[in-house]
């Protein structure tokens, strides 16, 4: 992991195509601006974690003989 310290106002590139900037800091929360094309997907972490996992879920409950009819 790469940790970077940046003030508000300051910004961090990704990839030259994603922007992160500092927007505001108070007490122990920093609210983040994050500017990236439309095609790339952006989650908060839990959230991206919920989707994966009910992802796996689904995968789980998929009826192969119901697959093979359909070819």
């Amino acid at each position: 992991m790469l940790a970077l310290s940046r003030k508000q106002g300051e910004s961090i590139i990704i990839g030259g195509n994603i922007e992160l900037t500092i927007l505001e800091v108070k007490g122990e929360q920093v609210k983040i601006g994050i500017s990236a094309p439309k095609s790339v997907p952006v989650y908060r972490k839990e959230i991206y974690l919920q989707i994966q996992e009910e992802n796996r879920q689904a995968a789980a409950n998929i009826d192969i003989e119901s697959l093979k009819k359909l070819f």
